[in-house]
């Protein structure tokens, strides 16, 4: 039971599921400005189920290539045959029934657009992860999930730096599966960016679109006044990062060259990214629930002490 929970999980890709899930939430109830927690679980679960669905689309395509990158991934998606497709049609379905059931027609229109960027992402004969165009393509599908939530909040004022922060997030997260996913990109005459530029300047490259993010960030905490423990949390993770660089710095900038252990230290920071990310978009979310149950726990007791309104005043 277990092993195929395990399984089903990196079938879905369920860290970044629970990624974007908590990035819609905070979204919420930020875009909201209050403690919207019905709200904030419908969108976290329509999210959740439309980039599992995009995931496991990606992985019943991906099969024969990620037998080299991740064994275990492409032997259970081999294992599950045409019931993979299945799972993904249901995905499909049950995130285009949460976006029809808002009512919202703008809502139904993101969530097909991130379906098709999930196709394009994905199925032969356009499959955009395999070329040079990936990141953009992940910048569109990280980006959908708030622009979902402003549609439905119908409050697209000051959203667009979380909106360019998710998606930038989410598409230099591609370029850490690109480096993890390198030798069987190179087997397959996949256009990827580590191609391209090659894997020492492909992981450069990463490392810097990662180090950009940090400023926007910030400006995300700043622009919608969140708690110190969001800044806290930020810094530490990017001080984990910034250490395990400075000790491997002599991989990274030598004289010496040695692709295999480039390779290996590249596929260890996509897991070091993956986990970064999670932590991030967690951080976010309870920074906003902190924000807004804060605020609607001191009301209610200001409520139970000032029970008398200013109306009532009026008479005396």
């Amino acid at each position: 039971m277990l092993r195929t929970l395990r399984g089903l999980s990196g079938f879905i890709s369920i860290e970044r599921g629970f990624m974007l899930c908590a990035i819609s939430v905070a979204a919420t109830f930020l875009l909201e400005g209050k403690f919207a927690w019905q709200e904030a679980t419908y969108v976290g679960l329509l999210v959740f189920c439309g980039w599992s669905a995009v995931d496991a689309i990606n992985n019943v395509c991906d099969a024969g290539l990620d037998t080299k990158s991740d064994p275990s991934r492409a032997q259970y998606t081999k294992h599950l045959g045409r019931s993979g497709l299945v799972i993904c049609l249901i995905l499909c379905a049950l995130t285009l029934g949460l976006g029809i059931a808002t009512l919202t027609p703008l809502v139904v229109v993101f969530v097909l657009l991130a379906g098709v960027a999930g196709l394009l992402y994905s199925v032969p004969p356009f499959r955009l992860r395999q070329t040079i165009c990936k990141p953009v393509v992940n910048f569109c599908v990280g980006a959908f999930p708030v622009l979902i939530v402003a549609a439905l909040s119908n409050r697209f004022s000051g959203i667009w730096s979380l909106v360019f922060v998710v998606g930038l997030a989410t598409a230099i997260n591609s370029l850490w599966e690109d480096l993890a996913d390198y030798g069987s990109d190179l087997e397959s005459g996949a256009r990827t960016i580590p191609i391209v530029l090659g894997l020492r300047r492909g992981l450069y490259a990463t490392i810097v679109g990662g180090y950009c993010l940090f400023p926007f960030m910030v400006l995300v905490g700043l622009l919608f006044h969140l708690s110190i423990l969001y800044y806290i949390i930020l810094f530490s993770l990017t001080a984990y990062i910034s250490i395990r660089l400075v000790l491997e710095r002599s991989l990274l900038f030598g004289s010496t060259y040695n692709e295999k252990a480039v390779l290996k230290l590249a596929q260890t920071l996509a897991k070091d990214f993956v986990i970064i990310a999670v932590v991030f978009s967690t951080s976010l979310m309870f920074s906003a629930i902190m924000k807004y149950q804060e605020l609607t726990f001191w009301n209610q007791i200001a409520l139970s002490v000032m029970p008398v309104r200013f109306s009532d005043l009026s008479c005396i």
